[in-house]
């Protein structure tokens, strides 16, 4: 089974880095939705490491501003939506829920490392299918990681607990602010068949 040429399109082969959005809100069922998407993707031992944070409204994104290279800032104060894709650094708290045998939990707890290393690789896969939901869904994604993510951190994860991994600006998109689509590596470029 494949989806049909009007997916790729929609996921992949036609849609854009969305630089600027137009004036229509993005509903919070619509985020549920695709949440609920996003989370079905696979991760390792099914950690599921990702956390998002919706900043909505105008005071909860200028919270965000002082994080963000200027280049950025046009762009984040026009979306509707600014996701900050997080990492949960104690994922493994839910793991006795979400993985069928027992001992992950103190697997992970008892070893920092594989920990940081499964939660940092798997909390980036989420973030991506959450890009691929969203836009399976109509909606445009701006990831972006011009961001000093220790201000981040200090302003919306004190505690430590998440840590934030990258950003997504996320609505409908204004076409006339698309950049030119640049070059794609071959496949001789990037892979290499044993």
């Amino acid at each position: 089974m494949t989806i049909d040429a009007k997916a790729l399109d929609q996921i992949f082969l036609k849609a854009r880095t969305a630089n600027g959005f137009i004036d229509k809100p993005v509903p919070d069922e619509l985020l549920r939705q695709v949440y609920d998407i996003a989370r079905m993707g696979p991760t390792s031992m099914n950690t599921q490491p990702t956390r998002y944070v919706f900043l909505k409204t105008a005071e909860s994104r200028a919270r965000l501003l002082p994080a963000l290279t200027p280049g950025n800032l046009d762009k984040t104060r026009a979306a509707p939506v600014t996701v900050i894709v997080a990492t949960d650094t104690r994922f493994y708290e839910f793991m006795p829920k979400v993985w069928h045998r027992e001992g992950a939990k103190e697997n992970f707890e008892s070893n920092p490392a594989l920990a940081e290393a499964t939660a940092a690789r798997n909390g980036t896969l989420g973030g991506g299918y959450f890009i691929i939901a969203a836009r399976a869904l109509g909606l445009d994604c701006g990831p972006m990681s011009g961001v000093d993510l220790a201000k981040v951190n200090a302003e919306f994860f004190p505690d430590g607990r998440w840590r934030a991994n990258f950003l997504i600006n996320l609505g409908y998109g204004d076409d006339t602010k698309l950049f030119d689509r640049n070059a794609r590596l071959g496949f001789d470029e990037a892979c290499r068949v044993l």
